[in-house]
């Protein structure tokens, strides 16, 4: 089997942060930015990793989503317990070093794992867990 991963969804709860964040702090391209109504989707990924998208989609925005559910599902955004991705680089120290010195909120400095990784993790503006892992 040939399986890649395309895409994958993370939540947001202000399209403009969530942008300024993905494109201007993590320096991802946009690949499509779309509205209905009071609600946006925006699709970012890596610079020269076209097959790679993160899709930024308002929670609960499902018509099968009830009232409570949107309720549950902001709530743990708030706690930061909901959406998690985890990323790679080639330098954390640098990487941690240029985000660090944004409005980004640092969860963990470089650590190295007791299973084998050395990584770092900060919180977007909807607070869903960014990790970053060291590529060795």
């Amino acid at each position: 089997m040939d399986i890649s991963i395309n895409g994958t969804f993370l939540p947001h709860n202000d399209p403009d942060a969530s942008l300024t964040f993905y494109r201007d702090i993590l320096g991802f391209e946009v690949r499509n930015d779309v509205g209905y109504g009071e609600m946006r989707w925006i699709t970012v990924g890596p610079a020269g990793q076209p097959g790679t998208s993160i899709v930024l989609y308002p929670p609960g925005a499902d018509p099968g989503v009830t009232d409570d559910e949107r309720r549950t599902i902001l709530e743990m955004m708030a706690k930061g317990t909901y959406g998690i991705i985890t990323l790679a680089t080639d330098d954390l120290d640098a990487t941690f070093a240029r985000l660090e010195a944004t409005d980004a909120e640092v969860v963990q400095e470089p650590t190295e794992q007791p299973y084998g990784i050395r990584d770092c993790a900060f919180r977007d503006p909807a607070g869903n867990l960014i990790r970053i892992n060291q590529l060795r």
